[in-house]
């Protein structure tokens, strides 16, 4: 008895030290990894505590948005992610198209977009080079074990081969939608980085010129280089590492050109916010809405897809396309299950809904593209 005493009291020790170096080991890889970008400072903090929505340290939504689960959810959900009766991958490779960056210069200031998967888009406005949370990276993590990579090799085209960006438009931190290595890429080539709130502090954190940052609170509007465009709400919520959940804002964005408009979703849960959007700003020749990595129990964070196709009514957009879907695995719906859930719902509601192939240009001037499941190969 007394031996197998010693064996246990050995066993905890062991695992007392194990616990604590792994624990050391984890604070100094936030620390000094870039990947988790930067803290606000004393001043920040004051900064947001004026926005409206930001109290003991953390920004807030609209509404309370609880965001916890019971045991019986967490284990229902990560038994999700390993069922084979969920194809959250798709079989092989997707096929994507290519550019031209020669073509892409020449057709400028024809008012175009491309899809680069997930929320990721090059928007060609007025003559203008505009990117929305330009995620390149092969994995939406700091480390690349924590999560599965891209489901295609290629980006439609490189970040070297990108013409000179205008602007770049963040809706969050979060590493599916602000990547340090691609910012990092960008950030020589780039003029001018809108933010929400708080979200300086990594570029800031990653050496981006002062004067090309930007940010913005709730409805905040403005005017550089000629593109108008504003900063607006989303039920959602921010954070990098184990110790900075809420400090920086997210949001969606408004942009208007000389005669087109605009609606990028960023991600969130559905609220009335989109009919406020709508009733300010609308309407839209085109919503690029959230509809992806959805799940019952987290839909106050991100939409299901009939709630996207309502979403794009209540802004009053001509035209909407689903983003948020057909890059990474972050849930346990089939990866091409967003596109068809939410044509469904749009014929149901008179919303016009648009599935261009990743890499297909867009001509919003003449919207030829329509609804096509090209993901039906690779099912």
């Amino acid at each position: 008895m007394k031996r197998a005493w010693k064996i246990i009291k050995k066993c905890l020790k062991w695992s007392f030290y194990f616990l604590i170096v792994t624990t050391g080991l984890i604070v100094i890889f936030i620390n000094s990894s870039p990947e988790f970008g930067g803290d606000p400072s004393k001043e920040d903090q004051a900064r947001y505590s004026k926005t409206g929505h930001y109290e003991n340290g953390e920004f807030k939504n609209i509404h309370v948005t609880k965001m916890d689960y019971t045991l019986e959810q967490i284990l229902e959900v990560t038994s999700d992610y390993f069922s084979d009766d969920i194809q959250n991958i798709p079989k092989r490779p997707l096929k994507i198209m290519s550019l031209d960056s020669l073509q892409l210069e020449q057709s400028k200031h024809q008012n175009s977009i491309v899809w680069f998967g997930h929320s990721a888009f090059l928007v060609q406005l007025d003559g203008k080079n505009i990117l929305f949370d330009p995620m390149f990276g092969d994995v939406p993590s700091p480390v690349d074990f924590m999560a599965q990579p891209r489901f295609f090799k290629e980006l439609p085209l490189s970040i070297e081969q990108l013409p000179v960006i205008d602007f770049v438009f963040i809706s969050h931190d979060h590493y599916d939608h602000l990547d340090y290595e691609s910012i990092n890429r960008l950030k020589d080539k780039t003029t001018h980085f809108i933010l929400p709130i708080g979200v300086g502090a990594h570029f800031e954190e990653w050496e981006v010129e002062a004067t090309k940052i930007h940010e913005y609170n709730w409805w905040d509007e403005d005017e550089i280089d000629g593109l108008h465009f504003a900063f607006t709400p989303s039920r959602h919520f921010s954070g990098r590492g184990i110790f900075n959940q809420n400090s920086t804002l997210w949001g969606s964005w408004v942009i208007r050109g000389k005669g087109k408009k605009i609606f990028f979703s960023g991600d969130g849960g559905y609220d009335d916010h989109f009919r406020q959007i709508g009733q300010k700003f609308g309407p839209f020749d085109l919503a690029l809405m959230e509809c992806g990595q959805y799940n019952k129990y987290w839909k106050n964070i991100h939409m299901l897809p009939e709630e996207s196709a309502r979403a794009i009514q209540d802004v009053n957009a001509d035209i909407g396309i689903p983003i948020h879907w057909g890059a990474f695995s972050l849930s346990t719906h089939d990866w091409f299950e967003p596109p068809v859930r939410i044509k469904h719902a749009g014929d149901s509601l008179g919303v016009k809904i648009i599935t261009p192939q990743i890499g297909e240009p867009v001509n919003l001037d003449s919207v030829t593209v329509g609804y096509k499941n090209w993901w039906t190969p690779f099912k």
